[in-house]
């Protein structure tokens, strides 16, 4: 993939982040803070982020810079992922995919596929399998079970272990080459954090989970962007990035940004709930970039485990996989 490609690529994205019409000054401050943390690249991505929000560029102009059918698929594929990263999308940004399927030239048959999927994605359920409190939180009601309860693991270790397990399988995803394991991360860490939520007493739904990492200063569509920018530039990301053993090896060197983002997301929700959610935003804030930065330094301890889990991973049934997670 030449630097033109990821040049058209990323524009189509951002292009998309912006395509809802309702960006306020906090959500483009977060576009501006992902482009910066991928600007070690020799892409001008500064300069992409101003063509964009001075309506220098065009979905036509963008478009035009892909030549091959696999990339103009990717290209669809990367916007409905940021367009229904944050939920759902609304009437504008299905507007701005339509637009943007006929400059591709795509038929209605290859934007059903990406399509499906994101929707599906962004709609999961958050209360299905997997999703009640950890069984030692629940008092035993004979000796023998008071017994074996003592001398299980605590609720706490049991949802360590579960936060530790969603971050490692996030880790793998960000290792695969297709974009519709990047459109299952953030369901997973939302799936994660109501599981957590319920462990403590309180049913969350998906508004409070995205105030939530809000307060944290995670914004959704921003997260979504940086990790398919960080595949992107150091040419994971597509059909045509090679084979999976080469992913894995080239992922490996890299920033584990979806390991470290789930598990710092993990803890600090553990840790609010726990508290009777009394913490402030600056609070959730500084605790989220403190356990951030623990999680970027335990990369390199679970990246076999991390790799093991990708080399598993079935992309063609990823929405099975999120509503069982």
């Amino acid at each position: 993939m030449h630097d033109s490609d990821k040049t058209s690529l990323l524009t189509i994205a951002l292009l998309a982040a912006f395509a809802d019409g309702r960006k306020g000054d906090a959500e483009r401050a977060e576009v501006r803070r992902v482009v910066e943390s991928l600007a070690a690249s020799e892409l001008n991505l500064p300069a992409l982020v101003q063509d964009v929000l001075l309506q220098r560029t065009s979905i036509a102009s963008a478009a035009s810079g892909l030549a091959s059918p696999p990339l103009r698929q990717l290209a669809y594929e990367l916007a409905v992922g940021v367009c229904d990263a944050d939920g759902l999308r609304n009437e504008a940004e299905t507007r701005f995919l339509d637009d943007l399927a006929r400059a591709l030239g795509l038929s209605a048959a290859q934007v059903a596929e990406p399509t499906a999927t994101a929707d599906a994605l962004a709609t999961v359920p958050l209360g299905e399998a997997g999703t009640s409190a950890p069984a030692s939180a629940t008092r035993a009601a004979t000796p023998a079970a008071e017994a074996a309860a003592a001398a299980a693991p605590s609720p706490g270790a049991e949802l360590d272990r579960m936060i530790l397990n969603y971050a490692i399988l996030n880790g793998a995803l960000e290792l695969l080459p297709q974009s519709m394991a990047s459109m299952a991360i953030i369901p997973l860490q939302m799936k994660m954090v109501y599981r957590i939520g319920k462990a403590h007493g309180y049913e969350l739904d998906r508004g409070h989970i995205k105030d939530l990492l809000a307060a944290m200063g995670v914004g959704l569509t921003g997260q979504y962007l940086e990790d398919v920018g960080r595949k992107l530039i150091g040419g994971l990301l597509g059909r045509a990035a090679g084979s999976l053993a080469g992913s894995l090896g080239r992922g490996a060197t890299g920033v584990a940004f979806s390991f470290a983002t789930t598990y710092a997301l993990g803890h600090v929700a553990k840790h609010y709930y726990a508290g009777g959610r009394t913490m402030n935003t600056q609070m959730l804030k500084d605790a989220y970039t403190s356990v951030l930065g623990q999680a970027r330094g335990l990369q390199a301890q679970y990246m076999p485990q991390i790799q093991q889990q990708a080399r598993t991973v079935d992309v063609t049934k990823i929405v099975q996989m999120v509503r069982a997670s």
